[in-house]
């Protein structure tokens, strides 16, 4: 056991509350032990009679809520994936405004909508992301009447693969550590103070969501049904399709009928085919979720400043950019997996307007096109004439994965998505003003010069230069 001892030393020497170390520790011995967490097909049952947010519609919460609702936005992420080394949440979205003026504007025109003070405002920065996230948000000096916007998300250690020691790298110290998963929320809001700040402020319920998801927005009807439903812990899922066949599922375990998130990783081999069996485990955690701030201080305190959620190693190399560097593993845990820790925890199915996500250049293409729109209070949603069905776009990898590259093709000139069933871009193209896509379009070019597209209307079209 000296590789633990010198991983919680270490994470005591960097002055990590007690509740992280307390939480990595436990995370280390399940990790050691070969304890994969897993949860075989025998054991579930399929998560069924879910509320839909149609079901628990009513005629409108009372907005006195709001004052008693704290918005807290995970806001940790670098975006990476596009290339990127600052806060995803600051790239421009649509007409010149990023993910955090959205949001900010979000709250403001709650308040302003319904004459409250509330909801409050938070976000769980990480080391990398809280300068610049804050340095941003001081155009909107309402957020926050104390000036305090944000708590941050805590480190671990990075542990080599082969002796779960942790990992020395002298040339790159900020390499040897790694955040530990959206789990951390729970200890982190806890060890930082704001919990029971909160809870002295008056503060009941808790609505956390991705910064990076825009469709996750406060909804009286939601707030007022979690409200009244005495639930600890509710999550908003939403339908399965078969892209969403890899992605984790809700289901119920046979022995004490609790919901659980079953992520692939806690799936045996054997029970693939039916983890993947969209028709019979229909439903996908969002990572949207509701919480009774007087519950989870209860279930924190039980279980020693954290929660008991399973465990999920990631092996990755020491540097992400050098894959010959060492490999390692990054212990994590997930916020949604909380579901099963409190024995009052449900679910209710939302449209997938409530989940639209950025992961992806494709993602933020959609966003940024007419088949999205901005309401007067400043939220994205699909446009009407989409039918809730978001445009599928492909978008050739080797030019267009990093944002530079989509801005480099499309800049200002998105093109029309509004009637676009599919949209794939093959090879070098950049794309002129008032290119509009229906039906099926494809354009591909097989050469190494870029080729500008010309204007005009593309309908079920393949253009091949």
């Amino acid at each position: 056991m000296q590789s633990v001892e010198k991983a919680l030393r270490k994470m005591r020497g960097a002055g990590l509350p007690e509740a992280t170390v307390a939480a990595f520790s436990r995370a280390w011995h399940l990790a050691a032990t070969g304890h994969a967490g897993l949860l075989p097909e025998e054991e579930i049952l399929p998560a069924s009679g879910i509320p839909s947010l149609a079901d628990v519609r009513g005629d409108g919460a009372d907005p006195a809520l709001l004052d008693h609702l704290c918005v807290i936005k995970l806001n940790g992420g670098l975006g990476t994936s596009m290339g990127l080394d600052r806060a995803k949440s600051l790239i421009a979205v649509k007409d010149g405004l990023n993910f955090l003026d959205f949001i900010a504007r979000q709250i403001l025109s709650l308040r302003v909508l319904h004459g409250t003070h509330g909801p409050k405002f938070l976000l769980m920065d990480s080391y990398s992301t809280s300068a610049d996230t804050l340095a941003h948000l001081a155009r909107y000096p309402g957020l926050s009447t104390e000036g305090r916007l944000d708590f941050l998300q805590n480190k671990v250690p990075k542990l080599l693969a082969d002796t779960l020691e942790p990992l020395d790298w002298p040339a790159s110290p900020e390499l040897e550590w790694c955040p530990p998963g959206h789990g951390d929320l729970y200890p982190s809001l806890l060890a930082s103070g704001w919990l029971d700040g909160l809870a002295g402020e008056g503060i009941e319920h808790l609505f956390v969501s991705n910064s990076d998801n825009l469709g996750a927005t406060v909804d009286l009807d939601l707030l007022g049904y979690f409200a009244a439903s005495g639930l600890s812990f509710l999550m908003e899922v939403a339908e399965r399709t078969p892209s969403d066949r890899k992605g984790g599922h809700l289901a119920r375990r046979k022995s004490d009928g609790r919901l659980v998130l079953r992520e692939i990783a806690q799936c045996p081999d054997g029970d693939l085919a039916a983890f993947q069996d969209i028709a019979s485990h229909r439903f996908f955690n969002t990572n949207t979720l509701w919480l009774r701030v007087s519950d989870l201080r209860v279930a924190l305190e039980e279980n020693s400043g954290s929660l008991p959620l399973p465990l999920i190693c990631n092996a990755k190399t020491a540097d992400p950019r050098d894959p010959s560097s060492p490999k390692v593993l990054q212990l994590e845990s997930a916020m949604g997996a909380a579901i099963e820790c409190f024995a009052q925890s449900g679910a209710v199915l939302v449209p997938r307007t409530r989940f639209a996500p950025v992961k992806t250049t494709e993602d933020l293409l959609a966003l940024r096109s007419d088949a999205y729109r901005t309401t007067d209070d400043s939220r994205i949603e699909l446009a009407p004439e989409r039918e809730g069905v978001p445009p599928d776009i492909a978008l050739d990898p080797s030019h267009y994965k990093l944002l530079a590259g989509l801005e480099h093709g499309f800049g200002s000139h998105v093109p029309s998505l509004l009637r676009c069933t599919k949209l794939e871009v093959i090879g070098p193209w950049n794309f002129n003003a008032d290119v509009i896509c229906e039906g099926n379009v494809r354009f591909e070019n097989s050469g190494t010069e870029t080729v500008q597209t010309m204007a005009g209307h593309y309908c079920d079209k393949t253009t091949v230069v």
